[in-house]
């Protein structure tokens, strides 16, 4: 069985990263904004696996194992956050949380 070099899954963690990372800073809407958060704890995610993976320890997993939980829970609490943006505001635009007031 082959393995998958180095450099090439820190490459595509890096594509990932920068995807997440301009999603982030160019959509509006917040359901977009939390995929593109999804799509950069992954690509870190990739890059703790392939460095395990290359000095042969588990680290890398269970660093993984630590974001997928942190992901899950994010995902929990951005949900809950959209839908009261959602339902007191009618929109999902995230210019309009900033008129969020106590």
């Amino acid at each position: 069985m082959t393995s998958i070099p180095m450099e090439h899954g820190l490459i595509l963690a890096a594509v990932l990263f920068s995807a997440g990372l301009t999603g982030v800073m160019v959509r509006r809407n917040s359901i977009f904004i939390l995929l593109s958060i999804e799509i950069m704890l992954n690509a870190a995610g990739i890059a703790f696996v392939m460095a395990g993976a290359r000095w042969g320890q588990p680290d890398g997993q269970v660093m993984f194992l630590f974001i997928l939980t942190m992901a899950a829970a994010e995902v929990s609490v951005g949900l809950a956050l959209v839908l009261q943006l959602y339902h007191h505001f009618k929109t999902l635009d995230a210019d309009a949380a900033g008129k969020m007031r106590g």
